[in-house]
């Protein structure tokens, strides 16, 4: 199935799983799709890995959070973000490194101050690897970070939003 795209997320400088900037990290992108789920598309490097070949299962739990945190910003916009109070994850499958990986996240539940996600890291052939579930915070931006944030580090992505996402083998 395809996910039809509506928009790219905004990226920051050196963030963990998004910086553009942070040479250590996944450089992931996120693109909101129509259902106002949030698919993230990364390709993991040897720096990232725990045994060899295979990501460490730290970092797939990263970008899982990440996902689930940003579904927010299809919502409320670019401004609103979830912050972590609890996560729950499974491994099922070895994730492998240099290869490009898709992790989509949603919104489950919604109230005034907490919102609850989902999140599946999925494999090229369509298998989930690792899911997550969790619980998150809403917050402004302006209220975690400061305006040289705002104006510096927090920007729209270069690259084009792709019309379409695959993930392959869904139902």
């Amino acid at each position: 199935m395809n996910h039809k795209i509506t928009r790219s997320q905004f990226v920051s400088k050196n963030c963990l799983v998004c910086g553009t900037d942070n040479k250590s990290g996944l450089r992931a992108r996120f693109y909101e799709t129509e259902k106002k789920e949030v698919i993230a598309v990364f390709r993991p490097r040897e720096i990232l890995q725990g045994y060899p070949d295979i990501l460490h299962g730290g970092v797939s739990a990263a970008i899982l959070d990440e996902v689930m945190a940003r579904a927010i910003m299809a919502h409320y916009g670019e401004y609103i973000l979830g912050l972590t109070a609890e996560l729950k994850t499974r491994y099922k499958k070895i994730v492998p490194l240099d290869i490009e990986l898709k992790a989509i996240g949603r919104i489950v539940k919604d109230s005034r101050l907490i919102f609850e996600g989902a999140a599946e890291l999925i494999l090229p052939d369509g298998t989930i690897a690792v899911s997550s579930e969790g619980k998150y915070f809403k917050r402004s931006l302006d209220r975690i970070v400061d305006d040289n944030f705002l104006r510096n580090h927090w920007k729209a992505p270069l690259e084009h939003a792709p019309a379409e996402i695959s993930l392959m083998g869904e139902s």
